[in-house]
């Protein structure tokens, strides 16, 4: 079952929440080159720096990692990637557990 990850149409955000038995910490930020996203588990970096891109997974090297699960950003309304202005509403982050 996935599970939409609350944001808000903001240029930079952090948040926490728990992603299965997980403590996450996660930060969505604009740039010029796009958004990126930054995920912290029990205070320990898992990504860093991640661009953003419709329907790619965030985390990509789980077995490196440790992180139960992956997360991508969907595109609700066609397939672009996403940017700032549309979070929460036209892309939706979620977490496939």
């Amino acid at each position: 079952m996935t599970l939409r990850i609350p944001l808000t149409a903001v240029p930079s955000q952090k948040l926490s929440v728990t992603l299965g038995t997980q403590r996450c910490t996660i930060s969505v930020y604009q740039k010029t080159t796009g958004l990126y996203f930054d995920l912290s588990v029990a205070g320990t970096r898992v990504v860093a720096g991640m661009v953003c891109r419709n329907l790619v997974n965030l985390v990509r090297s789980r077995y490196l990692t440790g992180f139960v699960g992956d997360l991508a950003f969907v595109d609700t309304q066609g397939v672009q990637d996403p940017d700032y202005t549309g979070l929460g509403s036209r892309y939706q982050l979620v977490y496939l557990p």
